[in-house]
């Protein structure tokens, strides 16, 4: 009865070693976890905290939201700073919105 299809078998003594097996593959994602994710977020956070405690007066700054300015008033006990952005208009953000420090004369270049 069986001219095309070959009858399946089940094999003998299967070995069902499945501990260590899936200790180590959840070592392994932890790893690549730590590696991949956690790691380069904390260095980066680490490298914005230390940025945003160096803000001085007179540092060229740009913003979160795009806004480029000459820090004017930094206060060390609030967590705020007022940015220059012309002559005549200043704005109050946190320090924390400021993205990056721009070097020295690159709001005359703008």
């Amino acid at each position: 009865m069986n001219f095309f299809i070959s009858p399946a078998y089940a094999q003998d003594g299967a070995a069902s070693g499945g501990g260590m097996e899936l200790i180590f593959m959840l070592v392994m994602f932890g790893l690549i976890f730590y590696f991949l994710i956690y790691r380069p977020q904390a260095k980066r956070v680490k490298q914005h905290k230390e940025l945003v405690s160096s803000l001085s007066k007179g540092d060229e700054v740009l913003t979160q939201g795009g806004m480029v300015g000459r820090i004017t008033k930094v206060s060390d006990d609030k967590d705020f700073i007022v940015i220059a952005l012309s002559e005549e208009i200043e704005v109050t953000v946190q320090k924390a919105a400021v993205t990056s420090v721009l070097p020295k004369g690159t709001m005359k270049s703008l």
